[in-house]
């Protein structure tokens, strides 16, 4: 391993994580490096029910970081630096004597049925938009807070601050105390327009705002790992990063766009449609359609949309092989292509899709309640999934355009899900223009370029994203079809709208 330079990426998502090596390789004189990426530890993240409550089981992820930075040395390998990504939203309470209080909830807990309601009422919906920039999603960390106000949870009592769940993990290796920047504009209590907590909000809904760390941006050095752990892993001590901690964040740094004007899709359990712009866009239209402004890494903001995603179809499979189904993933976009097309759709972001018992009955029962015809078959409820997803990007991607005034030559799709080659062909055809797909890895890349800006082995995040260009496949679809997709579009429209607002 000469001639390199090394970072360890820790890539979280709501099913699983994973430790990955970054290397970048320098080639023959005179040639650019290329960045290689190894998976070295791969884990899952599975929540667990305690009562009433889900809850993330943090200690098992903590060691499952652990375990991902011993078998990097044990590998052979010399990080540099670790850095941290993982969703949004979620946080664990530290008391005053450092220890954590309580497990960590689970975004899809019910305890935070009703909340956005109830805090809109409370603050105003246009005042809460106007100042967090954010859409009311029931899983924001102040609906979180605000149930545990009105439970009046003793947790409160005896917290001293709050960290949000990549910071938590820092907190453990290092021993600091920190939050990240991309992090704290997912809570929906960071005032987007001042840069800073808004500590008027948070008074207001009875919360101590010393709770609060002021954010660092993406690329800080926030210290070393602490010489209890080292000791205990037998690994040298290396610094820890704060990259641009948010998932979605990260996976952006990497999009391998041409222009500073452009489109992407993170696509994964969620999916992300959105564009980078340099200030967050406040405007009345931005809260009708129910966007969010989110913070980004040098000085961006990231104008999204957060849309169920692959979640329904993980969900189905997940049903299916607890009936004794054996199929892989690949087995069910085999059987969606050999299925009727536009036969019925679903509105994706439609609430009975965020975490029912049964993912099947909800599907059928929309279709049902919106008369379509009824999938029944694997394959046609796939299908149906798939191409529904499809068609909501594009209305997704026309409101952006509409938002910004810009216009986008095609979408760049990043993450695990667009391995699934069947959904970035529909979407190709749903837009009438080109989807360019990859990197797979995006938020790890994105992690490691962070990473590698601020150890100085790469200049700036334009350097960074020809690495990218050159060292991953970019894999363009071509639309056709797109006289029979825009008569599918008008019929989705026409079954989606007045179901919702965004």
């Amino acid at each position: 391993m000469n001639d390199t330079s090394a970072v360890l990426a820790f890539d979280m998502g709501a099913s699983s994580g994973r430790a990955l090596i970054g290397e970048i390789i320098q080639q023959e004189k005179g040639e650019p490096g290329l960045l290689k990426i190894t998976e070295i530890h791969r884990f899952p993240n599975t929540p667990v029910q305690f009562g009433n409550y889900l809850h993330w089981n943090i200690a098992a992820l903590f060691q499952e970081v652990k375990n991902g930075i011993q078998k990097a040395f044990q590998s052979g390998y010399t990080p540099e630096s670790y850095g941290m990504d993982t969703w949004g939203v979620d946080f664990g309470l530290i008391d005053r004597n450092g220890e954590l209080v309580g497990i960590p909830y689970h975004y899809r807990d019910t305890q935070t049925i009703g909340m956005v309601e109830k805090t809109c009422a409370q603050v105003g919906r246009e005042r809460l938009f106007d100042e967090s920039g954010l859409a009311f999603m029931p899983f924001n960390t102040i609906y979180q807070l605000h149930a545990m106000v009105e439970a009046s949870s003793p947790k409160l009592d005896i917290a001293d601050k709050l960290l949000l769940t990549p910071d938590l993990l820092h907190y453990f290796l290092t021993g600091q105390q920190i939050c990240e920047f991309t992090m704290a504009t997912t809570t929906q209590l960071y005032h987007v327009k001042d840069r800073r907590w808004n500590t008027q909000l948070i008074e207001e809904l009875g919360l101590d705002p010393s709770l609060f760390i002021d954010p660092v941006e993406p690329g800080t050095i926030i210290g070393q790992i602490q010489d209890s752990v080292c000791q205990e892993l037998d690994v040298p001590a290396i610094h820890a990063i704060a990259v641009a901690s948010h998932d979605t964040a990260s996976a952006v740094v990497a999009v391998p766009a041409d222009s500073p004007v452009f489109a992407y899709l993170v696509c994964g359990t969620w999916s992300l449609l959105g564009t980078e712009l340099s200030e967050p866009l406040i405007h009345p239209d931005v809260l009708e359609l129910g966007f969010s402004n989110e913070g980004g890494a040098y000085g961006t903001f990231q104008l999204l949309k957060n849309i169920m995603g692959l979640w329904i179809l993980q969900e189905c499979k997940r049903q299916w092989d607890r009936e004794g189904e054996g199929y892989t993933f690949g087995d069910l976009v085999e059987l969606a292509e050999g299925a009727q097309h536009f036969r019925s759709f679903i509105d994706p972001d439609d609430l009975r899709f965020m975490n029912p018992p049964d993912m099947t009955a909800a599907i059928q029962n929309y279709c049902r309640e919106t008369e379509q015809p009824v999938p029944h078959s694997k394959g046609d409820i796939v299908r149906c999934i798939l191409e529904s997803l499809a068609l909501r990007y594009r209305e997704v991607l026309e409101r952006i355009e509409q938002l910004t005034g810009n216009q986008y030559a095609g979408l760049h799709m990043v993450g695990g899900g667009i391995q699934n080659e069947l959904l970035c062909q529909f979407t190709a055809n749903a837009l009438g223009r080109p989807v360019w797909a990859g990197p797979v890895e995006a938020s790890a890349i994105g992690n490691m370029l962070v990473q590698f800006i601020a150890n100085g082995t790469l200049k700036s995040r334009e350097e960074g994203i020809e690495l990218v260009k050159k060292s991953f496949p970019i894999v363009s679809f071509d639309p056709y079809s797109t006289e029979q997709w825009n008569e599918a579009f008008a019929k989705y429209s026409g079954i989606t709208r007045g179901l919702r607002s965004g």
